[in-house]
């Protein structure tokens, strides 16, 4: 198989694939060639600039940092985000009482890999936030090249987050180890024609489900059970599960206590999720609270406080639809929705508007036929 480097696959794709020639893409893809080239010709563990690559969704970074990848001629791991850092938290825990923990996790890491990819970086937990920090800059100091995609610039990640100066360190740390390149061709190459497979209606008045039809299709000659199915450390609802096909309800599987990890393990064990009853998950922000840790008679402990962010009366469960969405697209599983709204005004109010844009364009382009191949 012949390996072809980040410039000439882009270049491949324009000439051959029918690719929309892209001035952005094509500079990010000159920045991956220097440092593709540089991991090539240089001395094992010597320590080389990584690339950031930001821009709005659908701008091609994904793929192209695929293609950066694919080429690689060195140890390298490519992750979503999400699964680095369940990965990172669970070996954490098997470090405790371990003198400097993220130290010797970069050690590890620099030892198996020299190149580590990371899809969506996206921060908005706490925990992750006074992690990284200390991590990133651990592992650049082992050697490890890291080439990312995200939505946001460096600066703007986890930007109204929790004590937020804990994350300062891991901005400071990308800016002076990472090369950060905006991919905004202005076109979000996702909508191009294809040829279309419905993926998403809108629930009918009458008469049954659409998912109906799309389930006995996809089990045909499986055995197939109403009954709930291990998920972690709790049972999951479904409507109807297969061998490889499982369908669920809105309720069961973004309005309950789930995390990322479930969504994970679901995409493990299933070729495709179809998810019915989805609500308007519309909605106005409420105030953000005040949450405070101890108080003493009427004198407020400041340091227990912290403003909540404005949420609306939905964002929690679709904190976890945008999650699943994220899983399925990453592992190319088809995931069928049937919704109370039509896509474009699924969500189009309330404090998840910016990420949910990503989750529009991700369904999508799960409506044409070459997701998944």
């Amino acid at each position: 198989m012949t390996v072809l480097s980040p410039l000439a696959a882009w270049q491949q794709a324009v000439d051959t694939q029918g690719f929309q020639p892209d001035e952005a893409q094509h500079q990010a893809a000159q920045k991956l060639q220097e440092c593709w080239l540089a991991l090539r010709d240089g001395r094992p563990g010597a320590p080389l600039k990584g690339v950031y690559l930001w821009g709005p969704v659908g701008r091609g970074k994904t793929w192209l940092m695929d293609r950066f990848f694919e080429g690689m001629q060195v140890p390298a791991r490519r992750q979503h985000f999400h699964h680095f850092m369940r990965w990172v938290h669970q070996r954490l825990f098997q470090l405790t009482g371990v003198a400097s923990p993220l130290e010797v996790l970069a050690r590890e890491l620099g030892q198996e890999v020299r190149v580590l990819c990371f899809d969506e970086l996206f921060v908005n937990d706490i925990g992750d936030a006074v992690i990284l920090g200390g991590l990133l800059r651990a592992m650049f100091e082992e050697g490890v090249t890291l080439v990312c995609t995200s939505n946001q610039l460096p600066e703007q990640l986890y930007a109204n987050g929790h004590n937020r100066e804990r994350f300062v360190p891991a901005i400071t740390a990308i800016n002076h180890y990472m090369t950060v390149v905006s991919v905004d061709g202005g076109e979000d190459h996702r909508l191009h024609p294809g040829l279309a497979q419905q993926r998403y209606w809108v629930t009918r008045a009458q008469g049954p489900s659409a998912l109906v039809e799309v389930f006995e299709t996809l089990s045909s000659g499986e055995s197939v059970s109403t009954q709930p199915v291990p998920l972690g450390r709790r049972h999951l609802p479904v409507l109807r599960c297969s061998k490889t096909v499982v369908w669920c309800c809105y309720a069961d599987l973004c309005e309950q206590p789930l995390a990322a990890m479930d969504f994970i393990e679901l995409c493990d064990r299933y070729k495709a999720v179809l998810l019915s009853q989805v609500p308007a998950l519309s909605a106005p922000q409420r105030d953000g609270r005040i949450a405070r840790g101890t108080e003493d008679g009427v004198e407020q402990v400041a340091a227990g406080d912290r403003e909540l962010p404005q949420l609306s009366a939905y964002d929690d469960g679709v904190r976890r639809f945008i999650a699943l969405v994220d899983e399925c697209y990453d592992r190319k599983v088809p995931l069928y929705v049937e919704a109370a709204m039509p896509m474009q005004e699924l969500y189009t109010e309330g404090y998840l508007a910016f990420a949910f844009r990503r989750t529009l364009s991700r369904l999508q382009e799960m409506q044409l036929a070459r997701f998944g191949h």
